[in-house]
């Protein structure tokens, strides 16, 4: 099944997940740098990561419930999406609960402590998990792989033929 939204032939909701995931699981070495060193610079640097991490998870989110709205109901790949979409939910929601705590620490979140980054560092745990749900989405149950895929197949900048070309064949 291919996705729905593509760039130059690519899904879109893989090359967004990028971002949130980075900007969010960076934000812990910051909170580490942090409690480390008791700089206020890092518990901004943590509050700042984690609020671009939650925009871009947000945006991350439309193009990957765009392409779950069109796996098809009964199979398990619907439900490996659900899965997947719900752990993604749920760790945005724990890094806002963790960004308004730190907003309301005292000496503002450039000065949080450990209680205050907890929800954040529970949110990256299932984030793991939630990203092995799209890796099983993706390389167990094909969604968002081109028909015809293989280690020959010809680039996805390039025009395809009418003409199925069989798999290691050594045919463009």
């Amino acid at each position: 099944m291919r996705s729905k939204l593509e760039v130059a032939g690519h899904a879109l909701h893989p090359m967004l997940i990028a971002f949130p995931l980075g900007l969010l699981g960076t934000s812990v070495v910051w909170d580490i740098c942090a409690l480390a060193t008791a700089r206020p610079l890092w518990g901004m640097i943590a509050y700042w990561t984690i609020t671009a991490g939650i925009i871009s998870g947000l945006v991350a989110a439309i193009p990957g419930f765009i392409d779950w709205l069109y796996i098809p109901k009964g199979t398990r790949a619907r439900a490996v999406g659900v899965y997947h979409m719900l752990l993604n939910v749920t760790v945005l929601i724990l890094f806002a609960i963790s960004l308004v705590m730190r907003h309301a620490a005292p000496g503002g979140y450039a000065q949080a402590g450990f209680l205050h980054m907890l929800p954040g560092w529970i949110g990256v745990v299932l984030a793991v998990i939630s990203a092995w749900f799209g890796g099983e989405l993706v390389e167990t149950l094909g969604i968002a792989v081109h028909e015809g895929a293989n280690p020959d197949a010809p680039s996805s900048l390039r025009p395809r033929r009418s003409s199925r070309v069989a798999p290691g064949s050594g045919h463009p």
